[in-house]
């Protein structure tokens, strides 16, 4: 699923230039993201957390395609937060609704890191999608 909210105000955000990794919590998972690649996948925007954990095989709930419209793709940024684009009102609005909220929290398919750290993101029992679809 992709698309763009037309409702929304567009979130700002800066490409990365060079590697660096994402480890996802609770599983430990780490992935190296490689800007050369971004996006990975046709969710959320390009080179968000919600964009890099599908290349990394980790999947977040995101009820509305990742753009913006809900806040199942909520994650909590536990390392690397000054790397990440600032939330936009929209954004903001939306993570209102979330479960958990913390000082942390971000919406994964808003939030781009711009490599200049390496990051550790936490997703939420409720924001892991269990549930597998076959082809």
């Amino acid at each position: 699923m992709a698309g763009v909210n037309p409702y929304i105000e567009q979130a700002k955000f800066e490409k990365p230039r060079k590697k660096y990794s994402i480890t996802f919590l609770p599983d430990n998972k780490t992935f190296e993201v490689d800007p050369e690649k971004i996006p990975y996948n046709r969710t959320g925007l390009p080179g968000s957390i919600l964009d890099i954990a599908y290349a990394a095989g980790v999947e977040i709930d995101h009820a509305c395609g990742g753009v913006c419209a809900c806040s199942t793709c909520h994650v909590i940024v536990k390392q690397g937060m000054g790397s990440c684009n600032a939330p936009n009102e929209d954004e903001q609005d939306m993570l209102d609704e979330a479960r958990g909220l913390t000082i942390e929290s971000r919406l994964g398919c808003q939030c781009v890191p711009n490599g200049t750290e390496n990051l550790v993101v936490e997703i939420p029992a409720w924001s892991r999608n269990m549930v597998k679809e076959g082809h």
